[in-house]
């Protein structure tokens, strides 16, 4: 299996709207998606490693697949809609990484 991690990082000035995200955005995903997104979770940051520190990432959007092929072929089709929506939440520039899950 693997994991698709979107990673919003956080900075001065940038945004997240949590609400649209998982209200809108992450059911559409969920939508075109279809039946390989195997399953999929969200976090929002509240907090970085030292007393008082900001988040280092506002939000994760985690989507898991069996396979990087598999992702590849649910995801191409509905990049450009995906991609697209990203402006009505967020200001940041998402960072993606794809794991294998081990545990």
């Amino acid at each position: 299996m693997i994991k698709v991690s979107v990673m919003y990082p956080n900075g001065k000035g940038h945004t997240f709207d949590m609400a649209y995200y998982t209200g809108k955005h992450m059911p559409m995903v969920r939508q075109k998606m279809g039946a390989a997104l195997k399953n999929m979770a969200v976090e929002q940051g509240i907090a970085g490693g030292e007393p008082g520190a900001p988040p280092a990432y506002l939000a994760f959007g985690h989507l898991y697949f069996d396979s990087v092929e598999a992702f590849q072929a649910a995801f191409g089709p509905h990049a450009p809609a995906i991609l697209a929506d990203i402006p009505n939440y967020t200001n940041t520039k998402p960072v993606l990484q794809i794991s294998e899950v081990k545990l």
